[in-house]
C-alpha cells in the first residue's frame, strides 16, 4: 500500500513529541530522533510485530536503539503504540523518578528490552538478543510449530561504529551468520565533536562487507520511505548472514539547525519549534500534540500484534499436547524458575579431598549441573582450556554449514573479544530463556567493564567465570595480574564477587550466581591448586562470610578470601608458636556478608579484638571489615607464583608477622570496636 499523508504526519508527530519533550525538560537529544523518524515509523509500523499490553510475550520482535541518547524516538514509539507510556511520561522526560529516562533503561521502561547509552553496547545487545533467538529456536522449534521466528532490529550511530566493542560484536555475528539480525546505521556525519570527517571517514559499508553481513545503502533517509521499506524487506529475505542498511539521514531534519552538531544534544530554541510546527502543520501554541489519525493507524498495527499473540498461543497450546517436556521447559525459563532439585547436583568435598585448582572446581560445578540447568549456556573469550568452562560433551553454537557447531549448541566461542561477550551476554539473558555464563581472565574482565556495568544496572542473571584471580597466576606477570580489580567490582551496585577459597565455596557460588533472578556474578578463581578447608560447607558460603576457625581466646581474627584463606590457616600454627592465638574467617562474597543480619556478621567479626584482612590484591575496601589490612598495594612480579608469593611475603611466616604487629598494636584498646560495628554505626 502505497504512503499516504497520514504516514507523513505519523512521522512528524514523532519529531514534535521529540522537539516538545527536550524542550520541556531543556535537556536531551532531539536531533536523532528528528532523522531517524521516518526509518522508525516504517520498521515500526510495517514490519515489527509486537503487543504493547504484553512487552514480554516471547515471539515479539526485539528492537534495540544502540544511539540511546536519542531515546525521544523511542519513548515516543511506545506512547503512540499504547504501551504502558502516557503523554504525561513524555511530558516527564529526564526527570526525577519518571519512566523515561535520559537514556533507555530496561528495568524502567514498558517495552524497552536491554539498557543502552554508552555507545555500542546496543549493538552487541542486538547480537546477543539474535543468538538468543537462533539457539532458542533450534532447541524448541519442530515441524509446524515455529514457536521462536522473530527478528531483531537494532539502530546505531556514527558514535556506536567508533566504539571498538561494535567491532567486536559485529564480527561475531558475521561469523555467527545470524540472520535474524538486521540493523540500521544513522548515517548522518554529525558527532558531538561536530561533523564526523574530523575523526570518523573510514567506509562503514566495506567493513561490514568484510565481517561477512548483507549490506544495503539508502540514499534519502528523509524521505524516501519507499526505499527503507524495501531495504527492511530485503534484509528479511537474506536467512545466512545478519544485515546492515547504510541510511543517509539529516540530523535534526526540519530545524534551522539541521545538519549540524548544534541539533545533536541540544534542545531547539523557542522560535525554531515553532517554525517547524508551522512547517509540519501543527499549531505552533501548543504542545505534545497527537493526531487523532496518528493514534488510530498505530493502534490497529498493535491490534495486529495482539491478535498474532492470541495466534500464537494457540500454536503454544497445540504444541504443548505434543511436546509436553519442552513446553513445560520453555514455560519454567520464561518464569526465570530452575529445575526443581537442581542444587542437588552441586559438588561438595570434605577435607581430605585433593587440593584443586578452582578453576578446575568451577568446571566440576558446571560438569555437574549442565544436563539439569538446559538454560545454562557457557562460553568463554578465547580461554577455554585455562577458563574451564567447557563440559566434555558440550556442543558449540555455531553455523549449521560450518560442520562444527550447530545453533542448539550451548558453548559459546566469543573469540578474543572480552567486551562484546560481556555484552553480547547481557542481550542473550534479555531474551528471557538463557543463563549465560562466560569466561577470561580476572584482569581482562576490565576490559569488559563497561557491559559487566549494565549487567549489574540492568539486572541481568549474567555469570562472568574470572580464573587466574592474583598474583598465583605467576609467569605472565604484572600485565596479567589483577591488583584493582575486585575492588572496582565490589563497588559496583548489585553485582556478587565470589572468590571461593575451595569447593564447598565453588558451589556456594554457584548456588548464589544461579538463584540470584536480577543480580550478575564475577567468580573469581584460581590457577594455583587449593586445599579443602575443614568445617566449609556450601549453606556456610551463601552467607558470603563464616568463620572457618574458631577459637574463644584469639588473640586476633584473620579476615581473608580465595587462596590466602588456606595461608591464614597454616599461619595460625605459625602464630601459636609465638604464644598467640588467631581465628580465621573466609569471606567468599563481602556483598552477601553485608545482606547477612547484624549479629550475624558480628558473630564471625566480633568486637574486642583486632581484625587483619588477608588479600593479594588492593587493600581498598578492606576497612569496612578489618582494622588493618595486609595486601598488594603495587603491581605484582613475573615469575613462578611460589616464589611471587614469597617476594611478597603471603606465606604463613608473612602473615603472621603482621597479625602479631596487628595484636601489639591494638592490646591497649579497650573496648575494641569491630569494624562491622563501626560500618553499622556510620550507616545509622
Amino acid at each position: 500500500m502505497p504512503y499516504s499523508k497520514t504516514d507523513e504526519t505519523a512521522i512528524n508527530t514523532i519529531r514534535t513529541l521529540a522537539v516538545d519533550a527536550t524542550f520541556a525538560a531543556n535537556s536531551g537529544h532531539p536531533g536523532a530522533p528528528m532523522g531517524m523518524a521516518p526509518v522508525a515509523h516504517v520498521l515500526f509500523n510495517k514490519f515489527m510485530t509486537f503487543n504493547p499490553k504484553n512487552p514480554d510475550w516471547l515471539n515479539r520482535d526485539r528492537f534495540v536503539l544502540s544511539n540511546g541518547h536519542g531515546c525521544m524516538l523511542q519513548y515516543a514509539l511506545l506512547h503512540l503504540f499504547g504501551y504502558a507510556l502516557s503523554i504525561d511520561d513524555l511530558k516527564h522526560f529526564r526527570q526525577v523518578d519518571s519512566i523515561t529516562p535520559g537514556h533507555p533503561e530496561a528495568h524502567d521502561t514498558p517495552g524497552i528490552e536491554v539498557t543502552t547509552g554508552p555507545l555500542g553496547q546496543g549493538v552487541a545487545n542486538a547480537v546477543g538478543l539474535a543468538v538468543a533467538q537462533a539457539h532458542t529456536a533450534a532447541v524448541f522449534n519442530k515441524p509446524g510449530y515455529d514457536l521462536v521466528s522473530n527478528y531483531t532490529y537494532c539502530f546505531f550511530g556514527d558514535g556506536c561504529m567508533m566504539e571498538g566493542i561494535a567491532s567486536e560484536a559485529c564480527s561475531a555475528a558475521g561469523h555467527l551468520q545470524l540472520g535474524n539480525l538486521i540493523c540500521i546505521y544513522d548515517d548522518n556525519h554529525i558527532s558531538i565533536d561536530g561533523d564526523i570527517k574530523c575523526a570518523f571517514t573510514e567506509d562503514v559499508s566495506k567493513r561490514f562487507e568484510a565481517y561477512g553481513w548483507h549490506v544495503q545503502h539508502v540514499d534519502d533517509g528523509d524521505n524516501d520511505l519507499e526505499a527503507i521499506e524495501a531495504a527492511i524487506a530485503k534484509a528479511k529475505e537474506v536467512k545466512d548472514k545478519p544485515s546492515m542498511i547504510k541510511l543517509r539521514t539529516t540530523i535534526g531534519y526540519g530545524s534551522k539547525l539541521e545538519g549540524t552538531g548544534g541539533v545533536h544534544g541540544n534542545p531547539l530554541k523557542a522560535d525554531d519549534v515553532k517554525q517547524l510546527k508551522e512547517k509540519w502543520g501543527f499549531d505552533p501554541e501548543k504542545t505534545f500534540v497527537v493526531p487523532q489519525e496518528v493514534y488510530d493507524m498505530y493502534h490497529k498495527h498493535a491490534a495486529e500484534g495482539a491478535a498474532a499473540e492470541q495466534e500464537w498461543n494457540k500454536l503454544f497450546e497445540k504444541y504443548a499436547s505434543e511436546h509436553k517436556d519442552l513446553a513445560a521447559d520453555l514455560k519454567r525459563r520464561l518464569a526465570k524458575e530452575l529445575p526443581e532439585g537442581w542444587q542437588n547436583k552441586l559438588p561438595s568435598y570434605k577435607p581430605s579431598d585433593a587440593a584443586i585448582a578452582s578453576r578446575k572446581l568451577s568446571e566440576t560445578v558446571l560438569e555437574a549441573i549442565h544436563d539439569v540447568l538446559p538454560e545454562l549456556m557457557s562460553g568463554s573469550a578465547d580461554l577455554t582450556g585455562s577458563n574451564n568452562t567447557r563440559w566434555k560433551n558440550a556442543v558449540d553454537f555455531q553455523p549449521p554449514n560450518l560442520n562444527i557447531g550447530d545453533y542448539s549448541g550451548r558453548y559459546m566461542r566469543y573469540g578474543v573479544r572480552e567486551h562484546a561477550m560481556a555484552a553480547m551476554m547481557n542481550g542473550m539473558c534479555a531474551y528471557g530463556t538463557i543463563i549465560p555464563a562466560g569466561g577470561t581472565f580476572l584482569n581482562f574482565v576490565s576490559y569488559a567493564a563497561g557491559a559487566v556495568r549494565l549487567s549489574s544496572l540492568s539486572h541481568q542473571r549474567v555469570i562472568y567465570v574470572a580464573t587466574h584471580d592474583s598474583i598465583g597466576l605467576g609467569e605472565d606477570g604484572p600485565t596479567h595480574q589483577p591488583i584493582e580489580t575486585l575492588a572496582h567490582f565490589r563497588a559496583l551496585p548489585n553485582m556478587m564477587v565470589w572468590r571461593p577459597a575451595d569447593g564447598n565455596e565453588t558451589s556456594a557460588a554457584y548456588y548464589m550466581a544461579l538463584t540470584s533472578k536480577g543480580t550478575p556474578s564475577i567468580l573469581a578463581l584460581t590457577r594455583q591448586n587449593l586445599p579443602q578447608l575443614e568445617g566449609s560447607t556450601l549453606e556456610k558460603g551463601i552467607k558470603g562470610g563464616y568463620v572457618a576457625l574458631e577459637d574463644k581466646e584469639a588473640d586476633v581474627t584473620l579476615v581473608s578470601t580465595g587462596s590466602e584463606v588456606s595461608l591464614c590457616l597454616e599461619a595460625v600454627k605459625t602464630l601459636k608458636e609465638q604464644n598467640l592465638k588467631a581465628r580465621v574467617v573466609s569471606m567468599p562474597c563481602t556483598e552477601v556478608f553485608d545482606a547477612q543480619p547484624k549479629d550475624y556478621q558480628l558473630s564471625v567479626i566480633p568486637d574486642g579484638i583486632p581484625t587483619m584482612s588477608v588479600e593479594v590484591m588492593t587493600t581498598l575496601g578492606w576497612e569496612k571489615y578489618s582494622h588493618e589490612q595486609f595486601g598488594l598495594n603495587r603491581f605484582g612480579a613475573s615469575g613462578p607464583y611460589k616464589k611471587v608469593y614469597e617476594k611478597f611475603e603471603f606465606t604463613p611466616q608473612g602473615i603472621a608477622k603482621r597479625a602479631k604487629l596487628t595484636v601489639d598494636f591494638y592490646k591497649d584498646v579497650k573496648p575494641l570496636r569491630s569494624p562491622v560495628n563501626r560500618a553499622f554505626q556510620q550507616l545509622i
